[in-house]
């Protein structure tokens, strides 16, 4: 179906729209040439709609490995042409059905390029995504709709975990405030066990497990 973003400042992007429902959301960009799932799954980004300025977005598909988190938390995604025969071996299905299994609305053949302009001359600002034909009054209220300040509780682990080697020399703490997949698995490669906990962790509870070890926060 046809589709828009529509800007606070008043500017409206029109293209095509995988999934219909209305969706609100600080609207942001990102410049990198590949990592789309990375970037959709990525916790960061919690309740916003991601940009790519890179113009093909879907040609290698997308791989379960590679996802920063547990399931994509951003409001929505627009990219310029979403592509639906991806080459690569390691392939594991289209990307527009990832994005419809997590219920991520997609904005496509726009021009990614010209929001980023918008964005980055005028500031960030929240945008609505929605059918072509939504009516002006319903956008207006969805514009007066305040953002969620809670990302944080969102994202983060909801209980204590214990990952990697039992055996391995050094004990990392992490507070997880959005940490992303890769971060863990890195510390896991260099030798490390760790121990995750939800942002909520009291130093108590941490010092507790890890008295004498290595501690990261992140987010």
């Amino acid at each position: 179906m046809k589709g828009k973003l529509v800007l606070e400042d008043g500017s409206v992007f029109e293209g095509s729209l995988l999934g219909g429902a209305p969706t609100v959301g600080e609207v942001v960009f990102n410049t990198g040439m590949t990592g789309y799932q990375e970037i959709l799954t990525d916790p960061s980004y919690a309740d916003q709609i991601i940009t790519l300025t890179y113009p093909l977005v879907g040609n290698y598909g997308t791989l379960n490995a590679i996802t920063q988190g547990p399931k994509p938390y951003c409001k929505g995604f627009i990219v310029g042409e979403l592509c639906d025969f991806p080459s690569n071996w390691q392939n594991e299905g289209l990307f527009s059905e990832y994005l419809r299994l997590h219920g991520i609305p997609c904005l496509y053949d726009v021009d990614t390029r010209a929001i980023t302009r918008t964005i980055r001359n005028h500031g960030v600002m929240k945008g609505v995504l929605v059918r072509a034909d939504y009516p002006m009054e319903d956008i207006q209220k969805l514009f007066k709709q305040d953002l969620p300040t809670d990302q944080v509780m969102r994202v983060t682990t909801k209980w204590q975990g214990m990952r990697g080697d039992k055996n391995a020399e050094f004990h990392v703490a992490v507070i997880d405030y959005g940490v992303k997949e890769n971060i863990l698995r890195s510390l896991e490669v260099a030798g490390c066990r760790l121990t995750v906990f939800p942002a909520d962790s009291k130093a108590e509870d941490v010092l507790a497990v890890n008295p004498d070890g290595i501690f990261l926060s992140n987010g």
